[in-house]
């Protein structure tokens, strides 16, 4: 009932409630693209630990991309990915230990959801799985790694305060990530997309979720 009323007051139609549901029960803000871009905003998914602590989700902006074996040229999108920042902590069954989270978790999720967002145009579809299962590996490495030459610098408006991220291009598209100080444990944010460039993109807390009832 609590869930519902907030979804209720933050405005969300009905039909787009269930998915609005697991945004509204994280403890921390969610990013998306500031009020400099204007055009459709949709939801996409949040990741929850197996307490049902929500960690992490995403928010996409532009043309909803779709895996295609020869996408549209034109298809232009950026998504932002929100992650709670997470010191060392003990699983939730209390039987191990969950690392704890940082800029290399948001690229890494951030290049893996530009990688769940393409098909190579020479593949064989059969083949696919293992190209994707390859890829996420190297998308891991490499987020391990921001101080590489793989990364670039790139100063971008968090909140209005230019904020430093890695940020790498590849024939895919383009990810970024970097960190927010809002809140009592901020959070990390990362990035990716197509057709966008990147340079211009500036991120703010999303004050109202209506905005991403598509």
């Amino acid at each position: 009932m609590e869930t519902t009323s907030r979804t209720a007051a933050q405005g969300v139609s009905a039909e787009a409630g269930r998915k609005v549901d697991g945004y509204l029960l994280a403890a921390f803000p969610w990013y998306g693209l500031d009020e400099a871009f204007t055009g459709p905003r949709w939801l996409m998914q949040v990741g929850a630990a197996a307490d049902g602590t929500v960690e992490h989700g995403a928010t996409g902006h532009g043309e909803e991309p779709t895996i295609k074996v020869e996408p549209p040229q034109d298809e232009r999108f950026a998504v932002v990915v929100t992650v709670a920042s997470r010191p060392v902590r003990r699983s939730a069954d209390g039987t191990g230990v969950l690392e704890a989270t940082s800029v290399s978790t948001a690229a890494w999720l951030a290049g893996s959801g530009l990688l769940a967002q393409t098909w190579p145009t020479q593949m064989d579809r059969t083949l696919r799985q293992d190209w994707l299962d390859q890829q996420t590996m190297l998308a891991w490495e490499l987020a391990d790694d921001l101080g590489g030459g793989s990364w670039s610098e790139l100063m971008l408006p968090v909140d209005g305060a230019p904020t430093s991220f890695a940020y790498r291009e590849s024939e895919y598209g383009w990810v970024l990530a970097g960190s927010a100080s809002e809140g009592p444990e901020g959070v990390h944010i990362g990035a990716y997309g197509r057709g966008m460039s990147a340079y211009g993109l500036g991120f703010s807390v999303i004050q109202d979720l209506a905005a991403y009832d598509g």
